[in-house]
């Protein structure tokens, strides 16, 4: 009953479009800073933090997230300078994808996996807020961006998709008939 209102009511929409404005901001705000900020961002005193002091379990004191400290010791560190392009336009796009309702879900999906990398990190700040709210983006589906450009770019996607699975199935049928 909650997913559908969530997925299908105009007052949910509006809602959502509330949600999904504050989020954007949160994530252009952040993305532009390090874009603009009086010093260029740079991710790898950030990654040699999280290595160095990664999550700990309090009982154990046996590291958390093991396979995330051995990608970012094995693979984000030694490709640093991508991260340093990565972070700050992924974080500004994720954004402008939330503040204009275009291909929200794509947007939302991709600020949770950034949440998510800042969290196993070991730095809470306002990402687990930001989790919460996004988790009622990522729910919500199509209703999350009805007040937005996904109003004008869902139909020309579907539309585009099944346009393309048409012309598979044609190709596929006249492949078995010649000899």
């Amino acid at each position: 009953m909650v997913m559908n209102w969530l997925r299908s009511n105009r007052y949910a929409a509006i809602m959502l479009t509330l949600v999904r404005l504050y989020l954007g901001w949160e994530w252009t705000k952040a993305g532009w800073h390090k874009l603009t900020g009086d010093k260029a961002f740079d991710a790898a005193g950030f990654i040699k933090g999280a290595i160095a002091k990664p999550v700990l379990d309090s009982g154990t004191h046996e590291r958390i997230y093991p396979n995330f400290i051995g990608f970012l010791h094995d693979f984000a560190l030694p490709n640093v300078k991508l991260f340093n392009i990565l972070v700050p336009w992924g974080e500004l796009f994720v954004g402008i994808g939330l503040l204009l309702g275009a291909l929200t879900t794509a947007a939302v999906f991709f600020g949770l996996l950034m949440n998510f990398m800042y969290m196993f990190a070991g730095t809470v700040s306002t990402n687990p807020w930001l989790v919460l709210l996004s988790f009622f983006i990522i729910a919500a589906g199509s209703n999350a961006g009805k007040f937005g450009l996904d109003h004008y770019i869902l139909p020309f996607l579907h539309h585009w998709w099944l346009k393309g699975k048409e012309a598979a199935r044609g190709r596929g049928r006249t492949r078995g008939t010649h000899v």
